[in-house]
């Protein structure tokens, strides 16, 4: 009978079958430090991104505050520009309201001036009737001005002039004015001067006013 031991090839088995295990072990821990290598990546690129929004929201905090902080100098300076703005459309409005109006007829009466009106229309009206045109050394003085009265645009002038020549000056300065249209002189008289004892007209004189 012939015998056959065995015990060494299992002694062999169970060695392989260790060997085996282990590199198996070995192989599962790689793998789990690899995936947790990859999953830590994923995490930190998360993490940056997410300080990215952090950032940018910060940022935005920032701007509102900065915005809410200057809202008080903000509404002031806003205050300060319509109040520039009223002030100014209410010299416009008195450039061409009834200021502009008395102011003309300031300059009508005053030595050396005249009624406002263009240089080229002027020339025009001397070509075609020179006695619609002003006498530029009128002297004002000859003629005072005692009642200045304006409803709905319409003037009523009334005072004391010298002698009908001036008062005819004084209508033909304001049909030549911008400011004024449809001069009427109404009737007129002769008085004397309780002052100086002289002959003068009282006159009364219609216009409508251009604002």
């Amino acid at each position: 009978m012939i015998r056959i031991n065995l015990l060494p090839q299992k002694r062999e088995a169970r060695r392989d079958s260790g060997q085996g295990w282990l590199i198996a072990t070995m192989l599962v821990v790689a793998a789990e430090v690899v995936v947790l290598g990859l999953f830590h990546q994923f995490k930190l690129q998360e993490l940056d991104k997410q300080k990215q929004i952090n950032s940018e929201l910060n940022n935005q905090i920032a701007q509102i505050n900065t915005t809410v902080q200057n809202h008080a100098e903000v509404k002031k300076k806003l205050e300060v520009l319509r109040a520039r703005e009223d002030a100014i459309n209410k010299l416009q409005s008195a450039r061409s309201g009834p200021t502009a109006v008395l102011l003309e007829l300031s300059r009508i009466l005053t030595a050396g001036r005249g009624p406002t009106i263009s240089a080229e229309e002027l020339m025009q009206k001397k070509k075609d009737n020179p006695q619609d045109v002003h006498n530029a050394s009128w002297d004002a003085r000859r003629l005072w001005v005692l009642s200045f009265k304006e409803n709905q645009r319409v003037v009523n002038l009334e005072g004391f002039a010298h002698d009908g020549e001036d008062v005819s000056e004084l209508a033909r300065r304001l049909s030549l004015s911008k400011y004024f249209q449809d001069v009427v002189l109404l009737p007129a008289s002769q008085q004397v001067d309780g002052e100086s004892k002289l002959n003068v007209v009282r006159f009364q004189l219609q216009t409508k006013a251009r604002y």
